[in-house]
């Protein structure tokens, strides 16, 4: 819902909000079936940006690394409406590891796949990758300022 909110608040229409309340289905509930199921239901616009939100469709999925700079590829390439809901998410997650770790404390990382470390340059190449593609540019910089937050965060525990 987060995610959605986001999406509505940056100008998105209908398809690219049921997108957003769909964007991890994909890769997290069933892959393209999961999809074809998704295309039924909303339509071949909704489905074309789930996918474009998604770093892969298979089960068992590929190491991180090679996810997230394979994503980060598709990312410079990718129509806006695709941009606009995929930096909805990553701030709507980031904003959310702020909280965490302000809360929880370090112990929660024990949760991810990645370290810090990594997180971060994941998170910083996004940044990069929505601010040459075009945008969404204030959605980008938002997106900069709480990595920002969370490296200090980080720096400090």
């Amino acid at each position: 819902m987060g995610v959605c909110g986001l999406v509505m608040e940056h100008g998105g229409n209908e398809d690219q909000c049921i997108a957003a309340l769909l964007h991890d289905a994909v890769e997290d509930q069933g892959g393209r079936a999961t999809g074809d199921e998704i295309e039924q239901r909303f339509g071949a616009e909704v489905r074309r940006i789930v996918d474009g939100c998604s770093d892969c469709e298979t089960e068992p999925k590929p190491p991180w690394r090679e996810r997230k700079t394979s994503y980060l590829e598709h990312l410079r390439q990718a129509p806006a409406d695709i941009r606009l809901v995929s930096c909805c998410d990553k701030l709507h997650n980031a904003r959310t590891l702020v909280v965490d770790l302000r809360n929880v404390g370090p112990s929660m990382w024990a949760r991810f796949n990645a370290s810090p470390e990594d997180t971060l340059w994941y998170y910083r190449s996004l940044v990069t990758a929505f601010q040459q593609s075009g945008g969404p540019l204030a959605l980008a910089n938002e997106l900069s300022r709480t990595i920002d937050a969370l490296e200090d965060l980080i720096a400090t525990a």
